[in-house]
């Protein structure tokens, strides 16, 4: 495969920095945005303003926990609207450079600029600029040949970061990081490395892939070794699908709380409710997503009768689904989508 240039942007604590553009007065404090804004009642936070970080609160986590963690902390409720309104601009910003751009979620995409008149460099110098003249936010860019070194560099100096990962640089770059900073390795992941002896990225380089395949199985167990080496062949794919909405929520810790897992669950049945509404859509096909710590993934859908846009219609289809589903290890990631979309 000749050399690719491709461009990772991650917006900065994309909700809590869109809640701040709105609310300036609020800027240096801990701000924290999941579901009604009440940390009494049920609810999972969405994001965290960098101050809220400092205090251990992470996305995915329990209102009630990140209050504990967080007294002093503002608790904002979660605006959709708003987000995505800022996340539209945002793609079109980046869409001017080039048609190949991947979402990675409402807040993250992949650009890959390879043959662009312009250098690689230029480029995403001048994206980053413009999310913060043209939309009062920073972003963190990562540049490197592949997906995987993208997405790595753009995590490494966070927030407002620009760094460039070469395939020189793997050695110095990512050979010292811990096993967890590599995409795929969750809290179970690094426990099993850790006892294999392999603590670092470097360490996993160094060995043998038949001994990764052994314990982690062929497919995980390869990647692991590919990744380790910073080899990801993958492709920055476009995909518009303008006939559905999703939502993600990644976990801070892989999980087994059924509860936790319901409970997200019913702030994206929300949060995808109150989308279509304000679009004026109905729904007719309910999707869940479910990726396991191991990164195995399943989708299982059900469809309604009926088109709506009704909460309740849509969180008892979904909550049909997730009764249906077995969870025999601990999950990382889920999501929700809604598709067959009709003009309501």
């Amino acid at each position: 495969m000749p050399k690719r240039s491709i461009i990772h942007i991650d917006m900065d604590a994309f909700f809590a920095s869109v809640e701040l553009k709105k609310r300036p007065e609020m800027k240096g404090k801990p701000v924290i945005v999941g579901g009604d804004g009440d940390p009494t009642k049920r609810g999972v936070v969405s994001a965290a303003s960098y101050e809220a970080r400092k205090f251990g609160v992470r996305s995915g986590m329990p209102l009630r926990t990140a209050c504990k963690r967080c007294p002093q902390a503002v608790f904002l409720p979660v605006d959709f609207e708003a987000y995505e309104n800022e996340s539209e601009k945002f793609m079109a910003i980046i869409r001017e450079y080039t048609p190949l751009v991947e979402s990675f979620g409402i807040d993250e995409a992949f650009m890959d600029v390879t043959g662009c008149e312009k250098s690689v460099l230029d480029i995403a110098r001048e994206v980053k600029k413009r999310i913060k003249d043209e939309l009062g936010l920073t972003a963190s860019v990562g540049i490197a040949p592949n997906k995987l070194l993208a997405k790595m560099a753009s995590d490494m100096n966070k927030p407002n970061g620009f760094t460039v990962i070469r395939e020189k640089d793997i050695g110095k770059m990512i050979f010292p990081l811990s096993v967890r900073k590599l995409l795929g390795v969750g809290e179970k992941t690094e426990k099993r490395l850790n006892e294999l002896g392999i603590k670092t990225i470097g360490d996993l380089a160094k060995a043998p892939v038949q001994h990764l395949e052994v314990n982690f199985g062929k497919s995980f167990g390869r990647m692991l070794f590919e990744y380790s080496h910073g080899i990801d062949e993958s492709l920055v794919v476009s995909f518009y699908e303008p006939s559905s909405f999703s939502r993600e929520v990644t976990f801070q810790e892989d999980t087994r709380d059924l509860y936790l897992i319901k409970e997200t669950l019913f702030e994206l049945a929300k949060d995808l409710t109150d989308r279509i509404k304000s679009d004026r859509y109905k729904a007719r096909t309910v999707t869940l997503k479910i990726r396991y710590g191991d990164f195995h993934t399943i989708t299982r859908a059900k469809t309604m009768e009926e088109p709506c846009d009704s909460f309740n219609d849509i969180w008892s289809t979904a909550l049909d689904i997730f009764n249906r589903i077995d969870f025999p290890k601990e999950v990382r990631l889920v999501g929700m989508k809604v598709s067959g979309l009709e003009k309501g």
